[in-house]
């Protein structure tokens, strides 16, 4: 078996939003192939996209798995679709959101799945969580620290 490390996103900004995270965290537990091994904390943030919407809560975590991306898409969609999330808007509101940020240090421009995340480097509620338990992980197309590519967001931000 091939285990690989795996940063997924995870949001909520509809009903119980602690509930939709815990909840997804204990189905994706309950994954035969999947282990959580690192959980950031969960954060508030604005929604951004321009859709007027509640706010979300996010996390990252670490997983490892043996599933090939294109599986563990699935699964996650299986977990999302489980917990009642309806895909009605781009960037609207949602019960819950599960996303491949980065799969080891692969990059995949497939369709339906891009590896890494093409917003990661570009989200504070992406980067900021992950920064927190993955500061030294290199992005795979940027082949910056987290951390550094959070520092220069926070500073682009500020000017």
């Amino acid at each position: 078996m091939n285990f690989q490390s795996v940063f997924l996103g995870l949001g909520s900004n509809i009903g119980d939003r602690s509930f939709n995270i815990q909840e997804s965290l204990r189905l994706l537990e309950e994954t035969q192939t999947i282990k959580i091994i690192h959980q950031s904390t969960v954060i508030e943030t604005d929604p951004v996209g321009g859709i007027k919407q509640g706010s979300f809560l996010n996390q990252v975590i670490e997983i490892v798995t043996d599933e090939p991306p294109e599986q563990l898409l699935q699964t996650c969609l299986q977990i999302e679709q489980q917990l009642g999330r309806v895909r009605i808007q781009k960037w609207g509101p949602r019960i819950i959101d599960i996303d491949i940020l980065f799969f080891g240090s692969q990059i995949k421009h497939i369709d339906g799945l891009c590896i890494p995340h093409p917003e990661a480097a570009r989200r504070l509620f992406v980067l900021e969580p992950m920064a927190e338990i993955a500061p030294e992980y290199i992005h795979p197309e940027l082949l910056q620290p987290i951390r550094v590519i959070l520092h220069e967001l926070q500073l682009s931000l500020i000017s």
